[in-house]
């Protein structure tokens, strides 16, 4: 009996030290497919420096991300300056101060002294789009224009003033009232043709000065060379009507007056490709209501400041004291009225001129 119990306490350690062993193998491998497992599973560590790098990097190639103080700042090295947001370096030659042409703009002022400008702004003329004006009930009693003697402290005609303050609602323009400003915007009308045509605008050419030539249309149908040398040479070419009635516009109906300008203009437009926007009212004579209808046709009236006998061709005044006259009226804001058909104008223009610039004078054309 106690012999088996002996053999039988003798095999079970017999198998515990086998058991050991092969436990200690089992928990081994265990672990080691732990370790395996895990391993496999586990992302990657990436250093810190690493992934501020990469946010830098992303902030700075999105364009569309506002700054803000948890956006990264990026990269203002010079390498990296934006281009856009520093100036730009002169090349050579090229002076920084100046601007670019693309940059310049047009005013009116420019076109006394119109070089470096291709083509002028007024080549085909200009169109308006005037503001209409009903002309029930205006008046329409015949005025006679004329400046009158009376003169404010500026040597400007007293009625020049009363009468653009009373009718410049209606586009019309009696003086251009710029007192700072010593500025004459000289017109001529042509009526018929007397032979000075062609020597006034050589003296305006070489004087680089440019008007307004308010032609009919019997002088544009008789003409058209001469009208295309105004054209072609930077003048602005006005309406002085069809028929140039000598009773004055407002003694027709206001049929017949909107035909004066509209065949005149229609004319103009079809054998010249030039669009009129200026009216010259034949003799000086106008209505209110005439006036209001001028600027419904998409026209300014303009009158003048200056004007004197001139027109008779039989009974031309002397050069001399016609010189001195119209030195004497000048002022600013001047709009001179100058019949081109006078012989007398024609051999005193480029001295008058001459004159006006040594007084501080300069000349624009009317637009």
């Amino acid at each position: 009996m106690h012999k088996k119990k002996r053999r039988r306490k003798k095999n079970n350690m017999r198998l515990l030290v086998y058991a050991i062993p092969l436990l200690c193998v089992i928990v081994a491998g265990i672990g080691v497919i732990r370790a395996f497992t895990s391993d496999d599973n586990k992302q990657p560590s990436i250093p810190q420096d690493i992934i501020s790098d990469s946010a830098n990097n992303e902030a700075a190639d999105d364009k569309s991300t506002a700054d803000s103080p948890d956006t990264p700042t990026p990269d203002t090295s010079a390498d990296n300056t934006n281009d856009a947001d520093e100036p730009q370096e002169p090349e050579d030659g090229e002076d920084a101060n100046e601007p670019q042409d693309e940059a310049a703009e047009f005013t009116l002022a420019d076109l006394d002294n119109p070089e470096g400008f291709e083509e002028r702004p007024t080549k085909n003329g200009i169109v308006l789009a005037n503001e209409q004006i009903d002309l029930n009930g205006l008046d329409t009693s015949c005025l006679d224009w004329g400046q009158g003697g009376d003169l404010d402290e500026y040597n400007r005609p007293a009625g020049c003033m009363q009468y653009q303050e009373k009718y410049g609602m209606y586009n019309a323009w009696f003086i251009k009232d710029e007192p700072e400003k010593k500025v004459i915007y000289l017109t001529m009308d042509e009526g018929y043709e007397y032979g000075c045509s062609n020597r006034i605008l050589d003296t305006l050419k070489e004087k680089n000065v440019h008007v307004v030539f308010f032609v009919t249309k019997s002088y544009a149908e008789d003409n058209p060379e001469l009208v295309q040398r105004m054209i072609d040479e930077g003048h602005e070419v006005g309406n002085h009507s069809v028929t140039h009635p000598a009773a004055g516009l407002p003694s027709q109906d206001i049929d017949t007056q909107t035909y004066e300008i509209n065949e005149n203009h229609r004319y103009i437009k079809e054998q010249f490709g030039y669009d009129m926007h200026l009216f010259r009212y034949p003799a000086g004579k106008f209505s209110q209501q005439s006036i209001a209808l001028i600027n419904n046709l998409n026209y300014k009236s303009v009158f003048w400041s200056f004007a004197y006998l001139d027109y008779d061709v039989e009974n031309q005044p002397d050069p001399a004291e016609s010189l001195q006259k119209t030195i004497d009226k000048l002022h600013p804001g001047a709009i001179y009225l100058l019949h081109a058909e006078s012989e007398t104008n024609t051999q005193i223009l480029g001295d008058f001129i001459d004159q006006a610039r040594a007084q501080g004078y300069e000349f624009k054309v009317f637009q």
